[in-house]
């Protein structure tokens, strides 16, 4: 079981994976024709209890994967919350009315031969047994166990309690924990609970049975869920087993009516953390809000063409900053959320350029806007890298219903079919108007991690990075 946060590295592999998705269509179909093709591929029900049931048929090789998606993570975390949409993940395979003894669970799973795990990002949390085709039925009742009757037993929640609090000393370990954690802290100000998957220690230790029930009550409820069956199977199968296991699971209230989850409030002016670690370089990393999937869907294309363009090698933001000697790499990402996602820059630099480089990145970002930097040409080539892929994704079942699975959660399967199409009808101009709302000029968060030493020869203050961008 794994937690996700909201790093750029996760992001350009969700949408590198969902554009080799479509490559699946795109070297044989027009794009009019490709959305078209993905429907009839994956197939959907959706139950009389609000339950969505997806199918796809792949078979290739003989194995499925059958995986459980809710719209749960982080964003629903208040702070007394904060981590136990993680720490439910992890009692999620523990017992239940079926299996009530502990690790009766994990022994019927390995009776089946499958490979399970679940993971918790911020807008999702899933869950997924990856078995022998011929294993599919009972693989997918062993999952609708652990759905619809948990147990949440004392002794389990105290072992899992133990077990994240592990996985939390492990992040902590990392330097670069340290800096992500203050810089989302300053980015999402009273939001941070809502972006931390991870949690906060002292809430974990508390927590009681009684929270977990309260998690199930609200969002393991049908109508806040979808399953997600792939691979060497039969859809006709799949949705008549869905409908015996699943049919009298009762609806229940939309927990994001009854409990809105509450907009994250915009950073207003630019903000700066220095860290401190026992590092040899010196990483810089800057963040914005961009835009969310729910409020400026238009804007999380253009964000994706956008970070292209300025990654591709031979760039002239590229050619600039990194290969005349400024930078030693530099890299920009957006990560689409529903409520708002981080836009980032990242990089590492020698310590006697530090300054030098943070005012070039910021004359160079502020040319990004005007005609010309962005050409059509340079436009062009990054859509039909996304467009052409390979069909990798869509031959790995498991990666696949994963990235599917994201999709259902945070934006919703008709943005996933029409990716591509929209993806490639960006222009020049879409990506200088998101540029201009959402980046240049915009409030920032800085932040630098470097060694005690390194600091000091510098002599670099919070207050000196806060002065960049904004004025």
């Amino acid at each position: 079981m794994s937690v996700i946060q909201s790093l750029p590295r996760r992001h350009r592999l969700l949408r590198t994976t969902l554009a080799a998705t479509f490559a699946f269509v795109a070297g044989v179909l027009p794009l009019r024709a490709q959305r078209v093709e993905l429907e009839r591929r994956i197939r959907r029900e959706t139950l009389a209890n609000g339950l969505e049931v997806i199918v796809v048929e792949n078979h290739g090789v003989p194995l499925a994967t059958v995986e459980a998606d809710s719209r749960n993570g982080s964003f629903t975390q208040s702070p007394t919350y904060e981590g136990l949409s993680h720490l439910y993940e992890h009692m999620f395979f523990k017992g239940n009315a079926t299996y009530p003894e502990p690790e009766q669970f994990v022994s019927r799973a390995s009776e089946l031969g499958a490979v399970f795990n679940g993971t918790t990002h911020e807008e999702q949390v899933n869950y997924w047994l990856t078995v022998p085709s011929d294993s599919t039925m009972p693989a997918l009742a062993l999952l609708a166990s652990a759905l619809r009757t948990p147990l949440f037993r004392q002794d389990e929640l105290e072992r899992e309690r133990a077990v994240v609090i592990g996985e939390y000393d492990r992040h902590e370990s990392n330097p670069f924990y340290a800096l992500t954690t203050a810089m989302d802290k300053l980015l999402w100000g009273s939001a941070y609970s809502r972006k931390n998957p991870l949690g906060e220690r002292a809430v974990i230790l508390r927590t009681t049975p009684a929270q977990m029930r309260e998690i199930q009550r609200k969002y393991y409820v049908p109508n806040n869920m979808a399953i997600l069956v792939t691979g060497d199977v039969d859809a006709t199968r799949i949705f008549a087993a869905a409908h015996r296991l699943f049919d009298d699971w009762p609806r229940a209230a939309d927990p994001f009516v009854t409990d809105p989850i509450p907009p994250v409030p915009p950073l207003t002016r630019n903000r700066a953390v220095v860290v401190e670690q026992p590092v040899n370089a010196v990483f810089v990393q800057l963040q914005w809000q961009g835009p969310g999937a729910h409020s400026d869907v238009p804007a999380t294309y253009a964000a994706d063409v956008f970070s292209d363009v300025l990654r591709q090698p031979g760039s002239r933001f590229q050619r600039k900053l990194v290969d005349s000697g400024l930078w030693q790499s530099l890299q920009i990402s957006y990560y689409t959320l529903n409520q708002v996602g981080p836009i980032t820059i990242d990089g590492a630099v020698a310590p006697e350029k530090l300054r030098e480089a943070i005012a070039a990145l910021d004359r160079e970002l502020s040319e990004v806007v005007k005609p010309g930097y962005i050409t059509a040409d340079a436009v062009n080539g990054v859509k039909q890298e996304r467009i052409v892929g390979t069909m990798l994704s869509l031959e790995r079942t498991s990666g696949f219903t994963q990235q599917l699975g994201f999709w259902w959660a945070v934006t919703g399967l008709d943005y996933f079919f029409g990716y591509v199409d929209t993806m490639a009808k960006q222009t020049p101009d879409d990506l200088r108007r998101y540029a201009t709302r959402y980046i240049v000029g915009k409030p920032r968060v800085t932040g630098v991690i470097l060694s005690p030493e390194t600091r000091r020869a510098l002599k670099l203050t919070e207050a000196e990075l806060e002065t960049g961008g904004v004025r």
